[in-house]
């Protein structure tokens, strides 16, 4: 059989079932492996993701015409049958199975194997053929177990603290930010999100993920809760003037 997913200009194309995988150019139809922005793009004319992800794409995407598909539901379109399930990456990412004429294909857009606790974790998905994104697979990356990472940040933060300085950690607005709130010690003060963050919580809380309390700039009246808190903020917010208000801060990536 010729293949059943070819790399088009448009991005990965499903031949027979006449669809895209997280397509780069507007389409007709896409299908979504998870809401980042590099995977999930304005402009197509009709959107199919996994149903834990539909909130957080429409929160990124704004008003678009939108399927969701419970994890392992499967659907036909075109003769192809689809269906979505864990990648583990985060809220809502998904590996797309397709199965056509007794061959089966996965598609994983971005996916981890260790679980969070902020998305339903990886699911292997037998199949004959499986198209990988892996943008830290090659063999010199060696990671540490999150929870040595998170040890790491709360050691940090307990220390600016004890020291009356701000600690402002910089990471990704969607996924990175929640998987940080989830695994950290929230007792040891207070935790001031940014704005762009603050939207993706709820989505998350909404959800049914636990995420600790947290606050936005505008609850802090007394800088003296500055400098005992916790500060998550997207890269883009370095340098801003949103960062004055901390004084003497210590920040991290």
């Amino acid at each position: 059989m010729a293949d059943l997913v070819v790399a088009t200009k448009e991005g990965l194309f499903c031949v027979p079932g006449k669809f895209y995988i997280d397509p780069w150019l507007p389409v007709e139809r896409a299908i979504v492996t998870h809401a980042h922005a590099d995977h999930a793009r304005p402009g197509h004319a009709h959107y199919l993701t996994a149903s834990p992800g539909a909130e957080v794409l429409k929160s990124r995407l704004g008003n678009i015409t939108l399927e969701a598909l419970p994890y392992g539901k499967k659907i036909i379109h075109n003769g192809v049958t689809v269906s979505l399930h864990p990648a583990g990456h985060v809220l809502g990412s998904a590996q797309v199975r397709l199965e056509y004429r007794g061959e089966v294909w996965v598609a994983s857009g971005d996916y981890k194997l260790e679980p969070d606790g902020t998305c339903d974790a990886f699911e292997p998905v037998a199949c004959d053929t499986f198209i990988t994104e892996s943008t830290f697979g090659l063999p010199i990356y060696r990671w540490d177990a999150q929870i040595t990472v998170f040890d790491d940040i709360c050691r940090w933060w307990r220390r600016n603290a004890e020291e009356g300085r701000t600690s402002v950690l910089f990471c990704y607005a969607f996924g990175k930010a929640q998987r940080i709130l989830n695994g950290i010690d929230s007792t040891i003060g207070p935790i001031i999100c940014h704005g762009a963050t603050a939207t993706l919580n709820r989505v998350y809380r909404e959800s049914g993920v636990a995420l600790p309390s947290t606050l936005s700039v505008h609850d802090v009246s007394a800088k003296e809760v500055f400098r005992k808190a916790l500060v998550i903020a997207p890269p883009s917010a370095a340098g801003s003037p949103w960062m004055r208000r901390f004084g003497d801060y210590s920040d991290a990536f």
